[in-house]
């Protein structure tokens, strides 16, 4: 009866004694076995250990003559022989040798808490809490209990280790037999190297000559790893089966699949078991989300350092890629593809070549910022500007506190802001929109190169794998759906439809645009606080530091912004997170590109908004003298300085880039897993914290690592960084630079966290970047309508040509900054607006310049738009319309011209197919001739093919 309430069924066997401790015990696949855990670890006398099936791994072990290795050093079971895999981690709520709790029965479970009760002075509360607890904590260990049981159903060995030196944490070690790695790679259809080599060529006899000769002058700049050496031969490979093992190399069982490949392997193991007696269907997810497991994750390979690590692959890499010493050599792309699989592989290809794109385009933006210090001299405008001779007076930037200033005080502004705003900056536009296009077709080109490399040609995307295995949390809303229906019918395919997502699908909506409209809201709370400021400091402030007040306002009001994006990045983010598991998608791809999708957005409106309005909006909604638009009663909408927005745009555009790099990507990729692996190893005595760095395990060691996240953190960084190089360039043509500086930094930075702070990711075949080169090539294609809109409409460019080659007298810019300033009677202020300091020049002022084009008051029409704005308007939307389908068609031609597959590659792929198609032949000939010498009798059979001909 006991066994029915706990969920065995009466046929299976049981343990005899507690676990770990008597015997152990199998399914009908397996006889009992039993094991001594003195001979496992004699210092054990906490903790406890239960190696499942050692006997069978022994047998072979010692048939092979294989050496045991040192479980301390290496991810091995204790007999040093067995890998360990995979690792699950459970809480252990009091040690085992405590916590005298049978899996028998539940009667003897009651029985003992009788035996046990607590005296009648306790707390009965406490009693009866812990009492509760300890039945949780047993309904877990009752679902481990099943779980494994499938598990070992599935052919995988198991040791556990519990209370050792990690005080409430137990370990499950994972170890995936020969057997079950054939299986379940003929399954995945992994392709794997045969044993038949062939030439690799690597083009024309000229390109190679060019390649063997770039090979010798970057010689210098290769990692030292073999890996990286081009090849002149390669292993045919093909998609593993064991019918077919002759056609592969199966001399060094141990070594066929690497780590990363057997981490995979038990991974698609883990997903595919379920535990079916709980109320709902749990698979590894739901159990990690419930708590039964607390962290799952494969091992690293070996130490890094100390006198006792000895080399493996993540010491390589931490020594010849995570280092800022080596920052101008290659990284060791086919090392870290082996090590952390195939989607970690590509991200840190793309970005390789993103940074080695940026180093052309931040060689032309610092040429473009030159010009504009070299001609700064000669510019035409900022000498009229800074000509105290022309005597010209401006009308005031605020009501009653601001006076009128002289023209000659913008001298400095002025010269500044012909540093990205002249000529060249046209140029360096139309350059950086056919840069995009050469930077995602190189990516094509290199991507595609890999996946020849890595055996990815004809590696289809496993959607339809992944439509076949929905995440646990869809099928426990699917499972909660098909328990509401009162007669469901037996054959119907129960899943969740639009009608069972309306709901969330509303929700999703309206907080997206609310929290849209939250991101207008922080921004137009930045230009209140730029103007409440600016008349503040006007009102208190003395005349002489007056002079410095708008560049103070603005270089405050970019870093309060800074401030808001970082905060707020964070709170989009996890929004985000928490809209995409209220969707429900069904499978992991469709939900990481929901999530990327809804992150994207908010993100991008995060930290593109406040740019945006500089850019377009600030000093277009303002009015004019005398008839000034207000908001919040008595506040004026805030102006441009005389030079045009251009230069405040290229302050938020700095501070914003230089910020988010420095602090948000860099500090807190540096500094929060520091911290958090801090906080982990404070649950340890400090008394025993250098005993247990020498003493601990590989799966120990791993534990105080920080969890691997994902790449989509990596990848968002990265794509808002693309958006603040391409979108505005034309404003701030040393972005590239700074993208060019950071990524120097960020790819040893993610590469010594990805080594030595994170836990080892399991490793995921993918043969491109999926949705981020979709968001890429849509940048690229905004950025050519964002860079037109800001030329024309944000920058000077326009109104010079108009004014240079329709109302100059000589063909000239003389005379541009008249052009450009209207008039206004000071006699028209509304009462109460007029400056309060009208003498502050010394003189009285009757009129008053500003910077727009309107009729003179003299005139018929006075203060409405000149015929100038108008001529001035055509000819900027004229210039967006040229612009953006010139460069769009430039960048189609680039794009058609360049092919997305390399010759070579092309050549090489058709030529593995051929021989795949030879090499099965020659093994069928070579079959059907030794079952013709070994078996004579076939003989009529070979005679029938010559009398048919």
């Amino acid at each position: 009866m006991c066994e029915k309430l706990l969920g065995f069924n009466s046929t299976e066997e049981q343990p005899s004694g507690p676990r770990g401790q008597d015997s152990m015990w199998r399914n009908e696949k397996y006889e009992t076995v039993p094991l001594d855990v003195k001979g496992i670890d004699e210092d054990n006398s906490k903790g406890t250990r239960d190696s499942l099936y050692p006997q069978a791994a022994l047998r072979k072990a010692q048939q092979g003559n294989e050496r045991p290795k040192d479980p301390k050093l290496w991810p091995y079971f204790q007999d040093g022989l067995r890998r360990i895999d995979y690792v699950l981690t459970y809480h252990v709520q009091k040690p085992q040798s405590t916590r005298k709790l049978s899996a028998k029965s539940c009667l003897c479970f009651k029985f003992r808490r009788e035996q046990s009760s607590p005296p009648a002075h306790e707390d009965p509360e406490l009693a009866a809490q812990e009492q509760r607890l300890d039945y949780h904590e047993d309904d877990q260990r009752l679902r481990r209990e099943e779980f494994e049981e499938n598990l070992r159903e599935m052919g995988l060995e198991m040791e556990r280790e519990e209370g050792n030196k990690i005080p409430g944490v137990g370990f499950l070690k994972i170890h995936a037999p020969w057997e079950v790695l054939c299986r379940e790679a003929e399954f995945m259809k992994l392709k794997m190297p045969t044993f038949k080599k062939y030439k690799v060529s690597h083009g024309s006899s000229i390109v190679e000559k060019v390649n063997m000769f770039v090979q010798k002058v970057t010689a210098t700049l290769q990692p030292k790893v073999g890996e990286n050496r081009v090849e002149n031969e390669k292993y045919l490979s093909y998609p593993f089966s064991r019918e077919k093992q002759h056609l592969f190399d199966l001399s060094d069982r141990n070594s066929f699949f690497d780590s990363k490949t057997r981490s995979s392997i038990v991974y698609e193991i883990l997903k595919r078991t379920k535990c079916t007696r709980a109320k709902y269907i749990m698979g590894i997810s739901s159990l990690l989300g419930s708590g039964v497991y607390t962290e799952a994750y494969p091992l690293h390979d070996g130490d890094i350092d100390g006198i006792n690590a000895e080399a493996n692959d993540r010491k390589i890499l931490c020594e010849e890629w995570a280092s800022y010493s080596i920052f101008y050599k290659y990284q060791p792309i086919g090392l870290i593809r082996k090590y952390f699989g195939e989607k970690v592989g590509l991200y840190f290809a793309w970005l390789g070549v993103y940074t080695q794109m940026l180093i052309p385009a931040a060689i032309v933006g610092v040429i473009v910022f030159l010009y504009g210090c070299v001609t700064v001299e000669d510019n035409i405008p900022s000498m009229e500007v800074c000509d105290e001779r022309n005597n010209i007076t401006m009308c005031p930037i605020c009501d009653r506190v601001c006076s009128y200033w002289k023209l000659v005080t913008a001298c400095g502004t002025a010269r500044a802001s012909h540093l990205f705003d002249n000529a060249a900056t046209v140029f360096f536009a139309i350059f950086m929109a056919l840069w995009a296009t050469m930077f995602m077709e190189h990516w094509k080109r290199r991507q595609m190169r890999l996946n020849y490399i890595w055996d990815l040609t004809s590696f289809e995307d496993a959607e339809g794998k992944q439509k076949s295995q929905p995440r646990a949390e869809y099928e426990f809303h699917v499972m909660k759906k098909s328990l509401k229906k009162e007669k469901p019918p037996k054959e119907e395919n129960v899943k969740l439809t639009c009608r069972d997502r309306m709901p969330a699908y509303m929700t999703i909506i309206v907080m997206m645009v609310f929290l849209i409209c939250v991101t207008l809201a922080i921004v137009f709370g930045v230009v209140l606080y730029r103007v409440s400021i600016m008349t503040a400091l006007h009102m208190s402030s003395t005349p002489s530091f007056r002079t410095n007040i708008r560049a103070t306002v603005k270089t405050t009001a970019a870093i309060i912004n800074l401030i808001i994006i970082i905060i707020m990045d964070e709170v989009y983010g996890a929004i985000a997170r928490w809209l995409t598991i209220m969707e429900v998608p069904k499978t992991d791809k469709s939900f990481e590109e929901r999530l990327i999708f809804k992150t994207f957005i908010l993100k991008f409106a995060n930290a593109f908004t406040p740019i945006v309005y500089l850019a377009f909006f600030r000093g277009r909604i303002i009015g004019r003298p005398g008839k000034y638009i207000y908001v919040m009663g008595s506040y004026r909408m805030e102006e441009c300085a005389h030079a045009g927005c251009l230069m405040e745009l290229c302050i938020q555009l700095c501070i914003t880039m230089l910020g988010k790099q420095l602090i948000q990507n860099n500090l807190f990729e540096i500094g929060v897993p520091k911290l958090k692996k801090m906080l982990r190893q404070r649950k340890i005595d400090k008394k025993h914290q250098e005993e247990l760095d020498k003493t601990l395990h590989r799966h120990e060691k791993d534990h105080f690592l920080g969890p691997f996240v994902g790449l989509n953190p990596e990848y968002m960084e990265m794509i808002i960084q693309f958006g603040m190089v391409t979108l505005f360039v034309a404003s701030f043509p040393l972005a590239p630079l700074f993208a060019l500086l950071n990524n120097i930094i960020e790819i040893r930075l993610d590469a010594k966290k990805f080594v030595t702070e994170l836990r080892r990711p399991i490793a995921v075949r993918a043969k491109d970047i999926g949705i981020w080169y979709t968001l890429l090539r849509g940048l690229s294609k905004v950025a050519v309508i964002v860079n037109a809109f800001v030329i024309s409409f944000t920058s000077d460019f326009i109104p010079r040509l108009v004014y240079q080659y329709m109302y100059s007298p000589d063909g000239t810019l003389h005379g541009f900054v008249n052009h450009t300033l209207s008039y206004f009677n000071v006699s028209h202020f509304q009462p109460g607006t007029e400056p309060t300091e009208s003498m502050h020049l010394g003189y009285k002022v009757e009129v008053c310049r500003y910077k727009d084009y309107r009729d003179p008051p003299w005139s018929d029409t006075p203060y409405e738009f000149s015929r100038q704005f108008w001529a001035i308007l055509a000819a900027r939307l004229a210039f967006v319309i040229v612009f953006q389908n010139v460069v769009m068609l430039m960048s189609d031609f680039v794009d058609w011209l360049i092919p997305d597959i390399p010759k070579d590659i092309s050549i090489q792929i058709h030529n593995e197919r051929n021989l795949i198609v030879e090499l099965f032949m020659k093994q069928e000939q070579g079959k059907k001739y030794r079952n013709t010498i070994g078996d004579p009798s076939p003989q009529p059979l070979r005679s029938r093919p010559s009398s048919q001909a």
